[in-house]
């Protein structure tokens, strides 16, 4: 998940460079949301892994 992050992140910046404004701002609230997703997956697993230990 973190490689699709990456890739949207990288999107989000070429398009910017290159004046594509809203699908920059697409790519980077897709990205957003993947982070999210990503840390409270995150969060979650290390929550787990004190609660059993």
């Amino acid at each position: 998940m973190i490689k699709w992050i990456l890739i949207l992140l990288v999107v989000a910046a070429i398009a910017g460079l290159l004046g594509f404004g809203r699908l920059s701002g697409a790519a980077l609230t897709g990205a957003k949301i993947l982070i999210g997703i990503v840390l409270i997956l995150f969060l979650l697993a290390i929550f787990g892994l004190v609660a059993l230990a």
